[in-house]
C-alpha cells in the first residue's frame, strides 16, 4: 500500500499543476502543432475511401515511452499539467516525440534525459504500438530504461513543467485503481512490463 506521506506528496503535486481554465485561441492552420490533411485510400477492389490523416509538429508523431527503474527498483513517474482529463494533470511515464530519421531507443534517451535528467545503464524495447491507426501514422514504442541514475538536470522546453515521483511497481497499480494514472501510454507500458518481469 502507498505510504500516506508518498501519496500526500503526490497530491500536492497534483493540486499545485492542476487547471483551473482552459482558454480556445484561435490560430492560423500554418501556427498549428496539430493539423489534419485530407488524403484518400485507394483499394486493391477499386473503391475510393475518405480519410483525415493527423500531422504532429509537421511529423508522422511517432513517440517513445519509457518506463525508468532505478537501481533499487523504484520506477521513476512524471507528474505534468496540459493534459484534457477529468483530473488535469498527468501522472506516468516519460514520453516524448521521435525526430524524423533518429533511431528510436536514441529518442527514447534523449526524452529521458531532457524530460528527468536520469540516463540508463540499459534501455530494452518491451513493445511497439500504432496509438490510433485510423487518423494516424505514427507508432509508438515502449521501453523499459534500467537501472536510471541522475547525472543531469531537466532540459524542458519552454512551455513546459514536468516533476517527478517514485513509487515501486505495486505503488503504480494502486495508482492506476486510484485513477492518477489514466492514460493509456502509461497503462500499456504498465501491463508489457508485467510480461518482461514474469520471464525473469
Amino acid at each position: 500500500m502507498i505510504r500516506k506521506e508518498k501519496l500526500e506528496r503526490l497530491k500536492s503535486i497534483v493540486e499545485e499543476l492542476k487547471t483551473i481554465q482552459v482558454i480556445e485561441r484561435e490560430v492560423e492552420q500554418k501556427d498549428r502543432f496539430l493539423q489534419s490533411k485530407p488524403c484518400y485510400f485507394k483499394l486493391n477492389n477499386g473503391i475510393i475511401l475518405p480519410r483525415e490523416r493527423l500531422i504532429k509538429g509537421g511529423k508522422n508523431g511517432s513517440a517513445a515511452i519509457i518506463m525508468p527503474v532505478l537501481p533499487n527498483n523504484e520506477i521513476l513517474t512524471i507528474i505534468e499539467p496540459r493534459v484534457f482529463t477529468k483530473l488535469t494533470v498527468g501522472v506516468g511515464f516519460p514520453a516524448g516525440y521521435i525526430e524524423n530519421g533518429e533511431d528510436t531507443k536514441i529518442g527514447a534517451l534523449r526524452e529521458l534525459r531532457e524530460e528527468t535528467g536520469f540516463v540508463p545503464k540499459d534501455m530494452i524495447e518491451l513493445d511497439s504500438f500504432y496509438q490510433d491507426e485510423g487518423v494516424s501514422s505514427a507508432l509508438n514504442h515502449i521501453f523499459l530504461a534500467l537501472d536510471c541514475e541522475k547525472k543531469y538536470d531537466q532540459e524542458l522546453d519552454k512551455d513546459e513543467i514536468i516533476k517527478y515521483m517514485t513509487f515501486n511497481y505495486d505503488e503504480l497499480f494502486e495508482l492506476e485503481k486510484m485513477g492518477y494514472i489514466s492514460g493509456a501510454n502509461t497503462k500499456l507500458a504498465l501491463e508489457k512490463s508485467k510480461v518482461y518481469k514474469k520471464g525473469r
